[in-house]
């Protein structure tokens, strides 16, 4: 067999399901190898859009998503989505096809060095320069992709080795575990949660990625601290739980700021700083932290960590759990920010005003979707409006890049989370600036029968920066844009296509949408005059 075969065998024994990516002429011999395997390879439109169906692949399962580029554009290409995965700790492998080795040494068609382009966006990147070491490179990049915290690898393939005959095998798949934290560990964390008369709790991505929302939730119940979630947190604890105080993330103020400002110990769980900035709710670093994740915390001076408990998060809350003694606390105030956050939205429930408000599209969507059904949200206005006002029961059900966070990602990750669940409805929400960064892809949902429900928050314009110029200068520079016919354009890749006239037809819409089992694309005007109006709402906000 020849090195690019010996690639597919290795995928396979990693137990590979799908390769997303576009093929070209330094991967050929990857994709003939790829006719005999039981591998199946995903044609995208774009190869951003390949990895970000990998690394939503990769964040809903655990397992590394694969995707896959040739070389030169193609791997520039593939580059942002590999970037967005890893600083989003979503495990993925990117494969590229590159130049021979008897051209790398100068000036060459296409050919960069993508070892050196991929470095600072992977945990480790090598190039193969001899077939018979795949076996290691692939078990490497797979084991590194997956330890703590996850991320992207990278493996580039020259043209001229893909096609040498080589005689290897595959390395046998060692799983590997993490340890947990020592008694002394455990009892010192305990006591400085026993001894705080204020104690609050910031739920990372880390939760869900440890499995871990049942040990928090108990830990919870136990010691009655409350919870809130960052952006890509959402779900650790069910929002109809009374000790969640819902999401945290808006750099503004808001109502949970005066959680933060009461609290005399911050419990981080699974927490990463590129989730929300400790500057934005530890302003000078008053606040001591507990830190409980898989790894040591990166240094911040609003960070101050009194205690670490470092290890397997699922477990180390269990044994937590363990140590503490039941507790009762006076949690008034938090009653107070719940019915103030979640009167936000009830109170947009029977608003029929047009083009329509966000409040009332999140209170719709919410109400016609299961508990475990997943929504994707795109980049721009609408983001900060589902990050905080879309309620979850769930871990994994509403997703939210904000790591790097990157537009365009929400309609490849639909496609991807339909493939990981197809038994659930998925949503995108999408501006329409960031669904035209990634439009083509419905031509790949609709050619996989996959039924994705799109829908689009239509205003004309990159509605988040308007709202951020607004905020700074008082006008907006150079944000307003053209559509096409969006009903056209979805009905012309065989989408179904529903345009929102009134208010009073979204609901229904939504209804008809999920129980269709097509892909639909639902087109929504926004009235983004909401935005200034919740600046206005957050800095008049008192603790």
């Amino acid at each position: 067999m020849n090195a690019a075969q010996l690639l597919i065998k290795c995928l396979e024994n990693e137990g590979v399901e799908y390769i997303f990516g576009v093929p070209g002429e330094e991967n050929l011999d990857i994709m003939d190898a790829l006719l005999d395997s039981s591998i199946e390879f995903i044609v995208t439109r774009h190869e951003t859009n390949a990895a970000f169906m990998a690394g939503t692949y990769g964040r809903l399962t655990g397992k590394p998503g694969v995707c896959l580029a040739t070389l030169g554009p193609g791997a520039t290409n593939l580059l942002t989505g590999v970037a967005n995965a890893n600083m989003d700790h979503c495990p993925l492998i990117a494969i590229t096809g590159q130049a021979g080795l008897d051209r790398q040494h100068k000036i060459s068609h296409q050919y960069y060095d993508l070892v050196s382009v991929f470095e600072p966006v992977t945990k480790w990147n090598t190039q193969v320069k001899t077939a018979d070491i795949i076996p290691e490179v692939v078990r490497k990049a797979f084991r590194v992709a997956t330890t703590e915290k996850p991320g992207a690898t990278h493996i580039d393939l020259p043209e001229d080795i893909a096609a040498m005959e080589v005689e290897a095998s595959p390395l046998k798949v060692m799983n590997h575990s993490l340890s947990e934290a020592s008694e002394r560990v455990i009892q010192e964390a305990a006591k400085l949660m026993e001894d705080a008369k204020h104690p609050l709790i910031l739920a990372g991505m880390g939760v869900e990625r440890g499995q871990a929302s049942d040990s928090l939730r108990a830990l919870v119940e136990k010691t009655q601290i409350p919870v809130v979630h960052t952006f890509m947190g959402k779900g650790a604890l069910s929002w109809r739980n009374e000790l969640s105080l819902l999401t945290a993330g808006l750099s503004s103020h808001d109502y949970i700021t005066c959680g933060f400002r009461e609290a005399d110990l911050i419990i981080t769980i699974g927490f990463d700083m590129a989730e929300y900035p400790p500057k934005n709710w530890n302003p000078g670093g008053q606040t001591p932290i507990l830190h409980i994740d898989t790894i040591e915390a990166e240094t911040d001076a609003n960070y101050p960590v009194k205690h670490h408990v470092i290890g397997d998060i699922k477990e180390n809350l269990q044994e937590l759990n363990h140590a503490l003694s039941p507790a009762e606390r006076d949690n008034k105030w938090v009653a107070n920010v719940r019915s103030k956050a979640l009167s936000e939205l009830e109170s947009f429930e029977n608003d029929a005003g047009f083009p329509v408000k966000p409040q009332k599209m999140i209170s719709d969507l919410r109400e016609v979707l299961n508990d475990d059904d997943i929504v994707i949200s795109d980049v721009g206005a609408h983001k900060m409006w589902m990050a905080r006002m879309y309620h979850t029961y769930e871990p994994h059900t509403c997703l939210i890049s904000n790591g790097l966070a990157s537009m365009g990602i929400a309609v490849p990750g639909a496609i991807a989370a339909k493939m990981a669940h197809p038994d659930k409805n998925v949503v995108a929400v999408c501006g329409d600036g960031a669904f035209q960064m990634s439009s083509a892809e419905l031509e790949t949902a609709k050619r996989l029968d996959l039924p994705i429900v799109i829908l689009l928050w239509r205003d004309e314009g990159y509605g988040l920066i308007e709202w951020k110029q607004l905020n700074e200068f008082n006008r907006s520079s150079h944000v307003k844009f053209g559509n096409p016919d969006f009903i056209q354009l979805a009905k012309s890749y065989g989408f179904e296509a529903i345009e929102i006239q009134d208010t009073n037809e979204l609901k229904s819409s939504l209804e008809k949408a999920v129980g269709m089992n097509k892909p639909v694309l639902i087109d929504c005007p926004v009235d983004y005059s909401e935005n200034m109006k919740l600046t206005e709402k957050l800095g008049k906000i008192l603790c």
